[in-house]
């Protein structure tokens, strides 16, 4: 089973279908599984009053409005659909987090096939019976959420009809960027082994280390934000990756799976020739003559490793000599 991978593109398009479709090229181009985008109505999802993240108001203007701010980056129905075809195209699957019920249905009506769940839905009942009530593959961040909170919304999506086996849940830390002491990688694993389930890791740190790192903890699904420039205009341009940076991580991440291997412990292909190169054999320390009972002051151990193995050492020593041998000779 090979690691999924989501480039999360969000809202870095700042509106533009143009800047949509350029950031659906580089994840083309970089290898990942899926782009991903955010289906919201900024009606539906924020109050006229609500105020913006610290993080959002060093990057955004910071008199605007959340509303004003996220009204900018809807996506409309025909913008989806342009998407969703372009995706086709470039042969790479087109997600997108729904915000609201609407936006359920939206992505639902144009048949997506996995639902992914933002950190911030995870205790919003309504939302996830929605959601649940879909049967799809699901994808649930966890961000700012404890164990228990988890466990309450796993619960509602299965109580509602998707299966167990069809949801991953995601470790994540909401905080762009996430500093390196909190990213707490192990509760992926708790996550694993606390409710049986496929896990993953979504990542707000700079740089690519951490991504790759659950990697070789276990993670079958890693989401990334991405852009094309980290010096735009928008709130989350500057904790995302830059093409490049996305493709070197694709690239490391195809690599670690690879050398996971299979977990069985024995020579591997590439290294059996070397194992007469680099083992040692039993050999004559100095000439012996046939009849001399062999011991520590005429055997020795050297390279190469094609006579008997030192580990019959024992049952050498005090055996008599079958024939006479030079100096250095395998025994």
């Amino acid at each position: 089973m090979s690691v999924f991978i989501i480039a999360e593109a969000g809202v870095n398009h700042n509106g533009s279908i143009e800047l949509a479709k350029k950031l659906i090229d580089v994840a083309s181009e970089a290898g990942v599984d899926a782009v991903k985008f955010q289906t919201f109505k900024a009606e539906n999802l924020v109050s006229k009053n609500a105020q913006k993240a610290e993080y959002q108001k060093k990057t955004t203007d910071k008199n605007e409005s959340q509303f004003d701010m996220i009204k900018k980056l809807e996506l409309d129905v025909n913008t989806h659909k342009e998407l969703m075809a372009y995706c086709k195209q470039k042969d790479i699957m087109f997600l997108s987090t729904p915000f609201d019920h609407d936006s359920i249905e939206l992505l639902d009506a144009l048949g997506l096939e996995i639902f992914k769940i933002p950190s911030g839905e995870i205790t919003n009942l309504p939302y996830l019976k929605h959601i649940g009530k879909l049967g799809k593959q699901v994808i649930l961040s966890t961000g700012m959420a404890d164990i228990g909170e988890i466990e309450d919304a796993l619960d509602v999506l299965v109580a509602a009809g998707t299966k167990k086996d069809n949801i991953t849940v995601l470790h994540a830390n909401t905080m762009y960027p996430t500093p390196m002491e909190d990213v707490n990688l192990k509760a992926m694993q708790t996550i694993a082994c606390t409710f049986g389930v496929k896990v993953g890791y979504s990542d707000h740190t700079l740089g690519i280390e951490v991504p790759i790192a659950a990697v070789a903890m276990g993670a079958t699904v890693i989401e990334k934000h991405f852009t094309l420039d980290k010096t735009m205009e928008g709130p989350d341009h500057k904790a995302s990756l830059e093409p490049d940076e996305l493709k070197a991580m694709v690239k490391a991440i195809r690599n670690i799976e690879q050398a996971l291997g299979n977990g069985i412990k024995k020579p591997s292909n590439s290294e059996k020739p070397n194992m007469a190169i680099a083992r040692k054999s039993i050999v004559a320390s100095r000439s012996i003559k046939k009849g001399e009972i062999l011991n520590e002051g005429n055997l020795a151990i050297k390279r190469p490793g094609n006579g008997i193995s030192p580990m019959k050492w024992d049952e050498v020593l005090g055996r008599i000599s079958q024939k006479d041998y030079e100096m250095d000779e395998l025994i």
